[in-house]
């Protein structure tokens, strides 16, 4: 049975990240994509020069559409931006406990922030309890505990438990803004810790990694993953797309992955 895998994202008109790039790993992953959206931004692969947000209570509206009639496997959470659609997802989510990746997107590749200071709170106090997994990148882990950001792996380790202690099942702290050619992720549950490493690519065809791994993390652990199983695999999966996205000819700022790099030949 093909399972069904809900985003809940803000939009990007440029495919890389968002929405776009979410339903593009769902897909590559086998599983059936949906899309709420949160926010319409206009953004490139240079930055993002506008936002404009849905209303919170038709962000809900749009949830609850699609649960009155589809069956929903995993949700993803993306971009949330403000108080009052976080208050709005977490209400429209709260009765209906299933397995849902959290990936807090606070600030665009190109610097720009996407979540108001204000929302960190909500985030924190109502949706980081609904998450089987949450997958906050350095400074983001670093924002949600109003800490500095990570410098080390055992500063990264100690975010992380820190950060399952808020509510979440488990938690993936991504290691991909630390120095050096090493990029890797540490996974705290409540068995304890896994370290997932990984070689840094060199290239700036990164736009959209943090959507494209936590929506491919939903899609694993609705097929019936363990989390860590669904960590490896999801993990595997971006490296491919990364060490692939040059093949790609998108903007002239940070570039996608290639999403579809199992699929497309050679000079497709």
């Amino acid at each position: 049975m093909i399972r069904n895998v809900l985003s809940i994202a803000g939009s990007d008109p440029s495919g890389g990240a968002g929405i776009q790039a979410d339903l593009k790993a769902f897909s590559a992953r086998g599983v059936y994509g949906m899309a709420v959206l949160t926010a319409l931004t206009a953004q490139n692969t240079q930055g993002v020069t506008g936002v404009h947000l849905v209303p919170p209570q038709f962000v809900a509206d749009q949830i609850d559409a699609v649960f009155a009639d589809v069956r929903v496997d995993a949700v993803k959470i993306g971009m949330i931006a403000n108080a009052g659609i976080a208050e709005a997802v977490a209400a429209a989510l709260g009765d209906r406990r299933g397995i849902i990746v959290l990936d807090p997107v606070m600030i665009a590749k190109g610097g720009a922030a996407l979540l108001a200071p204000e929302a960190v709170d909500v985030l924190t106090e109502r949706l980081l309890p609904l998450a089987t997994l949450l997958t906050p990148n350095l400074p983001e882990a670093a924002a949600l505990l109003r800490l500095p950001v990570a410098t080390n792996r055992a500063e990264m380790a100690a975010q992380a438990e820190r950060l399952r202690a808020l509510g979440p099942a488990a938690v993936l702290v991504k290691g991909g803004h630390l120095d050096g050619d090493e990029s890797p992720d540490v996974l705290a549950t409540a068995d304890g810790l896994y370290w997932f490493e990984a070689r840094r690519v060199p290239t700036k065809n990164t736009h959209g990694t943090g959507c494209t791994l936590s929506s491919a993390l939903a899609a694993e652990l609705a097929k019936g993953a363990s989390t860590d199983e669904a960590v490896a695999i999801a993990k595997d999966y971006l490296a491919g797309a990364v060490a692939a996205a040059g093949k790609l000819s998108v903007g002239s700022g940070h570039g996608p992955v290639q999403h579809f790099h199992a699929f497309w030949k050679e000079g497709q």
